[in-house]
């Protein structure tokens, strides 16, 4: 993993996906202009890139490969452009990892069964702020993804609402690249969930769209959008 890059060409890069974000919400039915949010998703990609678009003022980092994240946390903890960095963790959770996911992760957006849920919530430091958790939704039934297939999501959502270091905000999606309306029925099951359960004060994420749909995400719904290679080039 190399430390050098074009400083110029991430700024063009970043700067560009933050027109194209809002630009998407402009032209979104009824969106407010900047309601999204731009998650970086930094894997595979150098500490320094990260300090270096945190200090241009870029707040959520994304990353999918935890002992990676790690020590990118730990190498960006002491430096003062990066302090304000909120991390989210976007990976596959397994059981024997969700002890350095509760202790070092802002939110974690992969969330999928009450036994991992149930093991962030255990393992979370009381010293720290609720862990923002969404709930990785299946929307296409696809065997290779990960996800809760959406007819479990009534059952799961009322299950994690009962622990108290978690805070539900809401869902996340990786649609089929064929299924042009997953954006809209996930948008659906979000909006059902918020009829069903007002009490949820805090459901307010709806993570979808990447590099190449973030616009249809957006006009669909997405207060979040994760992307990668158009910010950071190719992964290594």
């Amino acid at each position: 993993m190399t430390n050098h890059f074009d400083e110029q060409n991430l700024l063009d890069h970043w700067q560009q996906v933050n027109h194209q974000v809002m630009e998407a919400c402009t032209n979104a039915k009824g969106r407010e202009n900047g309601g999204v949010d731009l998650l970086a998703v930094s894997k595979t990609k150098p500490a320094e890139m990260i300090a270096f678009l945190a200090k241009q003022g870029q707040r959520d980092f994304g990353e999918n490969y935890l002992q990676e994240a790690l020590e990118k946390i730990k190498a960006l903890q002491k430096r003062a452009e990066a302090t304000h960095i909120v991390w989210h963790y976007i990976g596959h959770i397994q059981r024997n990892k969700t002890r350095d996911i509760a202790e070092n992760f802002d939110w974690v957006q992969t969330v999928e069964r009450d036994i991992i849920a149930k093991r962030l919530h255990n393992q979370r430091p009381d010293d720290l702020a609720p862990l923002n958790v969404l709930i990785q939704v299946n929307i296409d039934n696809e065997d290779s993804k990960s996800g809760c297939l959406p007819e479990a999501l009534p059952e799961l959502v009322a299950t994690i609402m009962e622990y108290e270091r978690l805070q539900l905000r809401g869902l996340m999606i990786i649609p089929a690249q064929a299924d042009t309306d997953a954006f809209a029925r996930t948008k659906q099951l979000f909006d059902d969930i918020k009829k069903v359960h007002p009490e949820l004060r805090a459901w307010d994420t709806l993570s979808m769209g990447m590099s190449g749909d973030m616009t249809a995400a957006i006009a669909h719904g997405a207060t979040m959008v994760r992307v990668g290679s158009a910010i950071f080039g190719a992964r290594n």
